[in-house]
């Protein structure tokens, strides 16, 4: 296998999108839920919803962790049980929001892209929804799955602040984790980039052309789920709701920071896709020129070439030197001195 075939086995999905959207429904809806304080933590799955409203009103703080929202009956009968709003509800179940937050007094809900890798090494796109309450949290998932890993391990530790702050500080914990998993993103948008940038140097094709209008698409999709999230983090960081505590606030200009970062690596890496789109059609344009060039000197060559034999073939019965026994060894080193001078003179002139 040679240095290119290397290459495009190596590139694989680089020529499918890097993000995408999953629109197949998850599996059965499962409720877990971790009630907890400064000195303990209660862990329970497979909770009903109407067993939701007691567990809520626990002096501690409770997340609801809801795994799959395709079931509408379920959905609606936790929204029945927490004294959701029915539009709020309708938002959860729709899956293709743009990221945004609404205040409804006595709770907040925010929807934000949250991306997990697939075993491909792509990345799916899918909505989670956050309900901030007075003593709870809840979080919607599309696919089963844990986005939130590292906070349960937190929880479960009982490490850091987590444990003995509110319900805003978990909130801030849910949304900080998945904007956390967008840098693994952009590390991968910067390995995908260094690749195709290395192989529009060296060798660049048509599945380049192909794994640079990927990345660009991706990119874009990637730019419609991070600019958004920067209003809904500005929103919270203005600490206008009676949920979230002073204390909180400055975790939440945090998360803005971070969520500014990604989106100006976002809009550096689709300058440089389009830099490498640049190079790539100007490589291809003078690929070509070399081409055409060679063509050319060929085409002038023969030229004179041509001019000779159209003459010592024009149907005339006396041409000077046709009855010659050395006329047609003549005629041929004419021309190959004529081809000869030619080659000299545009090689001296520096066009090949």
């Amino acid at each position: 296998m040679d240095r290119h075939d290397e290459q495009t086995a190596g590139r694989g999905s680089d020529l499918e999108l890097l993000i995408y959207t999953d629109d197949v429904p998850g599996g059965p809806v499962s409720i877990t839920t971790i009630s907890y304080d400064g000195t303990r933590i209660d862990e329970e799955t497979g909770v009903l919803p109407e067993t939701l409203p007691g567990l809520i009103l626990r002096p501690a703080v409770t997340w609801i962790d809801v795994d799959g929202v395709h079931d509408s009956d379920l959905i609606q009968a936790i929204g029945d049980a927490l004294g959701i709003h029915p539009l709020t509800r309708e938002d959860i179940e729709n899956t293709r929001q743009r990221p945004k937050i609404e205040d409804y007094g006595d709770y907040l809900y925010v929807a934000i892209r949250a991306l997990s890798r697939d075993s491909d090494g792509r990345f799916r796109s899918e909505q989670v929804s956050l309900v901030l309450g007075s003593r709870y949290v809840i979080s919607f998932q599309k696919h089963p799955g844990d986005l939130f890993i590292r906070t349960r391990e937190r929880l479960r530790a009982g490490t850091g602040r987590l444990r003995t702050a509110g319900a805003d500080y978990l909130f801030y914990a849910l949304l900080d984790a998945i904007i956390d998993g967008y840098f693994v993103v952009i590390e991968a948008f910067g390995e995908r980039i260094e690749g195709v940038e290395e192989e529009v140097i060296a060798e660049p094709d048509q599945d380049t052309l192909q794994a640079i209008y990927a990345l660009k698409r991706s990119l874009i999709a990637f730019r419609k789920v991070v600019w958004p999230l920067r209003d809904v983090v500005v929103e919270l960081e203005r600490g206008e709701s009676s949920l979230i505590g002073d204390a909180t606030l400055v975790y939440f200009r945090d998360a803005y920071d971070h969520t500014i970062e990604v989106a100006e690596t976002v809009e550096t890496y689709r300058e440089m896709m389009s830099g490498i789109l640049d190079v790539y059609l100007s490589s291809q344009s003078s690929h070509m020129n070399e081409i055409m060039k060679v063509l050319t000197i060929i085409a002038t060559i023969f030229i004179p070439l041509t001019f000779i034999t159209g003459i010592y073939g024009m149907n005339f019965a006396y041409i000077p030197g046709l009855a010659h026994p050395w006329g047609y060894l003549a005629a041929l080193a004419s021309m190959i001195v004529v081809a000869v001078v030619m080659l000299f003179y545009f090689r001296k002139k520096g066009w090949i």
